[in-house]
């Protein structure tokens, strides 16, 4: 959530702001602006809405604006609603000689409020983020003329979660960062650096970079970058490297982000799988997950939040019925709050798109804390998920940049199917032959996904004919009922059309009771030994006037003349069929999401990366 971006170097830094904010929007946000040094001094731009207003502002109202450094930023209301005085940079001081830019939350702002008031300073915002902005002000002026060490110690003053980005008009090309529970990276130029809340924002500039650690502070200059601990003392950080171009976070023709992630699953899936895949027999000794690890385990705990969280829930389906053990997916915001019973012989898997989501990060070092081996599937290299974890597992999706998440899922769904098949090798439950036949059918998943993909016509033209839907329903039995929670959530989004996911034997229990004529139903039937059962469901629905939309596969034996639509799927394992009939229904959402006209890459109320709780 929220998005920072910093410059120092001898170029007009304000098209870098700019263009590094344009490429944060998929993070979410409902306001902007830009903090920049010229020769009168500190000045503040900022506007509610999308960075096209604050563009325009600074054209119609700053057309002389320019500088060498300065740090803008994309805030998604927490403290305050959005507007115009609550948008960042805030300064801080009467004379505004701070600014400062913020991710996260400040928990004790209200304590911090009350005494800054104390002696004097005027509040403008309804903002937590001003409060720090105040603060560094209070501590620097007349006590410390070093911006770092009055940072360092303004930070150790904050309780909750912090990604800063701090200037000051005492040195107009410096840019202090500091982080706590917020991801922040450093990019390194030649005579300029950046400072960033992902790396998208800079690499349109270089792809060298550095991670900040939770309670370090960045002193960046246009030739320099010193990092320090939180005692003051320097720190040596590895350099980094993207190893994707700028063409990944792009469009390529395509009209949305969405529509190209969905096309890119083929490769998000083979990339995840083949590299893991080797002689006929999955490894995983790099990661942590050796076979006697696995051999061990007692119980299992799948962590995630929405996407993520459906995902492991199609883990635990296939986990349980491959593996034999006892599998729980939980929601990570209550996971950590409801006491869980974890064994040191637990092997808890963490999963996020991000590597940051808050809630997810909390509920691991829960379960580090109690003895458990995690394991992050995570997305994005050296996010700090990945980086605490005992053990990674990277899914190689590359960027994804439209805020509902398609490949990454996907890719998701494939590592957990890997880690499933390799758990029941090592404890005997399938043969070696059996490995090999799973590995050649996961191997061969990318060209199922590629095949399902042709369905891209029929989802659109069902997507015309139900766009006016108010509701829709989605149900399944099993592995669908995990597939259908997804497909659900997607559909809620992007199109703002209300939908529910339900297990299809619930419907005598209540549901029912929300058919009427002309409610469009979704109903998946991949598993044959539930055909029947799903039938009777469907059969159910459309009594009562429902239109159904069936997605099944080639050898579905059930009555198909009471459906009004039927998409087929490639002949697939049934355990993996998750990975299949997602596909239509991510083209149903993203399709209906288009003829609503609305924002489908940057839904409303909705952020990439959910950094704060």
């Amino acid at each position: 959530m929220c998005g920072i971006v910093g410059f120092t170097g001898r170029e007009n830094a304000l098209p870098v702001l700019i263009k590094g904010l344009y490429s944060l929007e998929y993070r979410g946000y409902d306001s902007a602006g830009i903090a920049a040094f010229t020769k009168e001094g500190l000045r503040v731009v900022k506007t509610v809405g999308r960075i096209a207003n604050l563009e325009a502002k600074i054209k119609e109202e700053h057309e002389d604006l320019t500088c060498t450094c300065g740090i803008g930023h994309t805030r998604w209301a927490t403290h305050g609603g959005p507007s115009d005085r609550n948008s960042h940079p805030h300064l801080g001081g009467s004379d505004g000689k701070i600014a400062v830019v913020h991710n996260g939350i400040i928990e004790n702002y209200k304590e911090l409020r009350e005494r800054l008031e104390a002696h004097g300073y005027v509040f403008q915002s309804e903002t937590d983020t001003e409060t720090v902005a105040h603060l560094v002000d209070y501590l620097h002026t007349g006590k410390q003329e070093d911006l770092a060490q009055t940072v360092l110690a303004a930070v150790s003053r904050l309780r909750g979660s912090y990604a800063l980005g701090v200037v000051s008009m005492d040195n107009p090309e410096e840019i202090v960062a500091a982080r706590r529970d917020n991801p922040l990276v450093i990019g390194l130029g030649n005579g300029e650096n950046m400072i960033a809340s992902d790396i998208t924002a800079i690499i349109g500039r270089t792809k060298d970079y550095i991670i900040l650690d939770d309670n370090e502070v960045a002193i960046v200059r246009p030739d320099s970058v010193v990092v320090m601990n939180e005692f003051g003392d320097r720190v040596e950080k590895k350099v980094q490297t993207v190893t994707w171009d700028m063409s990944a976070a792009e469009k390529g023709g395509y009209e949305h982000f969405m529509i190209k992630e969905i096309m890119e699953q083929p490769k998000a899936v083979a990339a995840t799988v083949h590299p893991r895949v080797q002689n006929d027999s999955i490894v995983f000794e790099e990661n942590g997950l050796t076979d006697d690890r696995l051999r061990d385990i007692e119980n299992i705990h799948i962590i995630g939040c929405g996407s993520a969280l459906h995902a492991g829930m199609v883990g635990k389906r296939v986990i349980e019925s491959m593996c034999r053990i006892r599998c729980a997916a939980e929601v990570a915001s209550e996971f950590r709050y409801e006491n869980p019973i974890i064994g040191k012989k637990d092997l808890c898997i963490v999963i996020s798109q991000s590597g940051e989501t808050a809630d997810t990060l909390a509920a691991m070092r829960l379960a580090k804390q109690a003895g458990a081996f995690t394991i992050a599937i995570v997305n994005v290299v050296s996010s700090t998920i990945a980086r605490e974890a005992d053990g990674v597992l990277y899914t190689w999706a590359g960027p994804e940049i439209a805020v509902a998440t398609t490949k990454a899922y996907s890719a998701q769904l494939s590592a957990l199917y890997l880690i499933s098949v390799r758990i029941a090798r090592v404890r005997g439950l399938i043969s070696i032959g059996d490995e090999r036949a799973l590995s050649a059918e996961l191997q061969r998943l990318p060209d199922c996904i590629e095949e399902t993909l042709q369905c891209k016509k029929t989802m659109q033209r069902i997507a015309t004919l139900y766009a006016n839907r108010s509701s829709v329903f989605f149900l399944g039995r099993g592995l669908d009922y995990a597939a259908a929670l997804e497909a659900s959530l997607k559909l809620k989004e992007i199109s703002y059309v209300h939908s529910e996911a339900y297990a299809a034997g619930e419907l005598k229990h209540g549901t029912i009771s929300l058919i009427e004529e002309g409610t469009l139903v979704v109903a998946l039937a991949t598993q044959p030994a539930l055909f029947e059962k799903t039938v009777s469901n469907i059969r159910e629905v459309v009594s009562r006037g429902a239109a159904v939309v069936l997605v099944t596969t080639d050898d579905f034996t059930g009555d198909e003349s009471v459906c009004q639509h039927i998409v087929r799927l490639p002949k697939c394992l049934s355990e993996f069929s998750a990975s299949l009939s997602i596909i239509p229904l991510q083209l149903l959402a993203y399709y209906i999401a288009v003829e609503r006209s609305c924002d489908v890459d940057k839904p409303r109320n909705l952020a990439k990366s959910v950094t704060v709780e």
